[in-house]
């Protein structure tokens, strides 16, 4: 019994000891976790309101467009732009911008638009389909060679229907049918059965089929 007194008296004398040369350090450990436990936090819920007054901005850039009123999108989108640049919703609206100007026959500023969004899109399969959008304006401008330059540096397993579909737009435009041939075929089997782009894409590849027949 008294050398079990004596062994909790020595471990209470060691623990003490041990309290007296680290309590400082394990003190300040302790608040500096803490800190970093309520500054991750603060952080995520920091992130968390940009996200939020973020995708409120956007809804208002797809009404002012709903409503016919371009003006406003573009201011929405410009202060998208300048207050939440790393948001995807700003990836979203300058993308959205890109397709009007598309349409307007823009093509320099629709390549603009989309060299911003890439630059800023900082989650992959928002990237890559924003070089999928970069290159169908880069064939829109005949710059074929630019195009397949573009979407090579889309990853193989993303967006892979949308993307082989353009490689063989790009690859007949360039007069390489047996290449674009391969594209479609590849693009075919990708998309699903009920895929709304089926139909089309079978009719690129019949039309390839004639072109073949007729040349030969």
């Amino acid at each position: 019994m008294a050398f079990e007194e004596y062994d909790k008296y020595e471990q209470s004398e060691l623990v003490q000891k041990w309290l007296r040369d680290n309590g400082v350090s394990i003190i300040v450990g302790i608040a500096i976790g803490l800190v970093g436990i309520f500054g991750w936090q603060q952080w995520r819920n920091h992130q968390a309101r940009n996200e939020g007054q973020a995708s409120q901005l956007y809804q208002q850039v797809q009404i002012a467009q709903a409503s016919g009123k371009p003006d406003a999108a573009t201011q929405l989108t410009d202060q998208l732009m300048k207050d939440y640049a790393k948001s995807p919703f700003t990836v979203f609206a300058v993308s959205e911008r890109a397709r009007q100007q598309m349409q307007a026959g823009q093509l320099d500023k629709a390549e603009a638009s989309l060299a911003w969004a890439e630059s800023h899109a900082s989650a992959a399969p928002l990237k890559a389909l924003t070089l999928l959008r970069i290159a169908q304006v880069e064939l829109a401008r005949d710059n074929g060679k630019q195009a397949l330059a573009t979407l090579d540096r889309i990853p193989a397993d993303s967006y892979q229907g949308l993307t082989q579909e353009l490689r063989g737009d790009v690859l007949v435009k360039l007069g390489r049918p047996d290449e674009a041939r391969k594209a479609y075929q590849t693009a075919l089997t990708a998309l699903g059965e009920e895929a709304p782009q089926r139909g089309a894409l079978q009719m690129k590849l019949d039309d390839l089929a004639v072109a073949g027949k007729q040349g030969a």
